[in-house]
């Protein structure tokens, strides 16, 4: 029970946020695609909910949805969630609203989630083997094809179909493999020397998950989600409406 709660919240981070977006943008660069212009980061962390939402509506059999649907189920105002489709192609009808099914390609294809790429993750421990053996991953476009850690209890051992290998195999096995994500779950004090490696062997774009605030050259996106940090803000809100019922 424990363990499924645990990926149940791994899923729901990546519903409401949109690290993978920035990422895989970096990913687009590096395959020569083209990338669509710069977007508010709040916009595109709104955008995974829309999806979500969207997703919901086209199970249930509706056609068409209004910007103040949308805006009602994300508690924000209606012109806030025309403004941020605007930044992709979806046009909507007047009177009548998006079409769902339109909205939930394109902004899948916006997002990046319907084009897998390679990943590397460092750190097969409880979180790391959690995002291993999470198949949605592959929903959003992320593909994991290694995993690397120090600890010989589980270095050889598959999570999904995924081997993890010892950290000293992260170089030839980048080289083979050009995987251009890479994923640190590993304790805090090592991530800034595991991005330092990632760095020099070709990686894109890392996914620290870790409270550590790495360094790496500016060519490569770092995007950050701490479970603690949400913990934190979580803990923070229920013991200030307990001071409040006081």
């Amino acid at each position: 029970m424990i363990r499924v709660k645990f990926l149940q919240i791994v899923r729901n981070l990546l519903n409401v946020i949109s690290n993978l977006r920035c990422i895989k943008e970096i990913a687009m660069v590096h395959n020569s695609k083209k990338v669509i212009s710069a977007v508010p980061e709040p916009s595109l962390r709104r955008m995974p909910a829309y999806l979500s939402f969207s997703e919901g509506l086209l199970k249930k059999g509706q056609e068409f949805v209004s910007s103040t649907q949308i805006a009602n189920y994300m508690n924000i105002d209606p012109t806030q969630v025309t403004k941020d489709l605007s930044y992709t192609s979806i046009v909507g009808k007047t009177r009548v609203g998006y079409e769902v099914k339109a909205m939930v390609e394109i902004l899948s294809n916006f997002l990046g989630f319907t084009v897998l790429d390679q990943a590397f993750l460092v750190g097969a421990g409880s979180l790391g083997s959690a995002l291993l053996l999470d198949d949605g991953l592959e929903n959003f476009g992320l593909d994991i094809v290694a995993a690397f850690d120090i600890n010989p209890a589980i270095i050889g051992k598959k999570f999904n179909d995924i081997e993890v290998f010892h950290i000293d195999q992260f170089r030839d096995l980048a080289q083979e493999m050009k995987a251009i994500i890479g994923i640190i779950t590993v304790p805090a004090e090592f991530a800034q020397s595991v991005a330092d490696l990632m760095a020099a062997w070709g990686v894109k774009a890392i996914w620290n998950f870790t409270p550590a605030r790495i360094k790496v050259p500016d060519d490569i996106v770092v995007q950050n989600t701490s479970l603690y940090a949400n913990l934190a803000i979580i803990f923070n809100k229920i013991h200030h409406d307990r001071e409040k019922e006081i």
